[in-house]
């Protein structure tokens, strides 16, 4: 039995405290994970772990030796990586997860190039816009938009998001085109809302240099880029929406932009992976063709490259 198999699967034992989940985000079958564990554990003569029908833990022994195994397997990943980067091909299956709108009108139609870069790459997408456990899940990266806040994962910039305030004209005939973020709280704003917390967001704008934080006379909240999109189209108010999201729509005069001179600055747009998971070649290979995506992309002249 491979000595790095049986350290990967103790690593992710330890890191999902199941061997049901670290089974599932290996693609690998429980016993064999089982079997790895308890190979791994007879062979050091030790006990790694403490184990109950309710949950698993790791001993002292066991955490002193993660601490090193993690070590060991990033060393082995950069030094494979390194060495065979100009003849090897990335390969294998991998999972990421991207905004579900991002996903929908950038990257999935770019995919063509991308499986012609990377032939051997199986690539799973999930499009959502929930937060998620990328160990629990079995997902090597995902795509976030804002700042960094999970001290657990290691953060790539790929890019920055525009914003912009736009509405319906039949919603600003009705109520009026607002001159000045003052205007703002006077009317009706569909906002967006954090399905992790439930916080609702204001729009961000600056004015004379300072960043403003406005609040409208909020009736709806949406969790989602596209329903708010069609919240907008619907009239229900004013929306602060990515503008790579608006730009047909503006084109087409179904939307307009409002207060474009009180712009906000843009979101960093990061790739997230796990500090504790060695970074392998198609996930590197995944998040540079991704931020050469959003430099090149037509669609995305707003989105900055970083």
């Amino acid at each position: 039995m491979d000595r790095f198999d049986t350290m990967l699967a103790f690593t992710r034992v330890v890191e999902l405290e199941s061997f049901t989940k670290a089974a599932l985000s290996l693609n690998l079958p429980k016993t064999t994970v089982s079997a790895q564990v308890l190979a791994l554990e007879k062979r050091l003569r030790v006990k790694l772990l403490h184990r109950t029908t309710r949950r698993i833990s790791v001993t002292t022994d066991g955490a002193a030796y993660y601490e090193r195994a993690i070590r060991l397997l990033n060393e082995l990943e950069e030094t494979e990586a390194a060495l065979n980067q100009a003849t090897v091909n990335a390969k294998g299956r991998l999972r990421v997860d991207v905004p579900a709108p991002l996903g929908r009108m950038v990257i999935i139609p770019a995919l063509p190039d991308f499986f012609k870069r990377y032939p051997d790459i199986q690539l799973e997408i999930g499009c959502d816009d929930r937060p998620i456990d990328l160990l629990e899940e079995g997902v090597d990266c995902v795509i976030r938009i804002g700042n960094l806040l999970d001290s657990n994962l290691v953060a790539r910039r790929v890019g920055t998001m525009q914003f912009m305030l736009v509405a319906s004209p039949a919603y600003l005939d009705t109520y009026g085109r607002p001159a000045s973020p003052d205007d703002l709280p006077r009317h009706h704003g569909v906002h967006f809302f954090s399905s992790k917390t439930g916080k609702v967001y204001p729009f961000l704008l600056t004015q004379d240099g300072v960043k403003l934080e406005v609040t409208t006379t909020r009736q709806l909240a949406i969790n989602n880029g596209d329903a708010m999109v069609s919240a907008c189209l619907a009239g229900l108010g004013i929306c602060q929406l990515p503008s790579f999201m608006v730009q047909t729509l503006l084109a087409s005069g179904e939307m307009e932009s409002v207060l474009t001179a009180f712009g906000a600055e843009g979101m960093p747009m990061n790739a997230l992976y796990p500090q504790n998971r060695h970074l392998s070649s198609k996930v590197r290979a995944f998040i540079e063709w991704v931020a050469e995506l959003f430099s090149v992309c037509p669609l995305l002249q707003a989105i900055r490259q970083a």
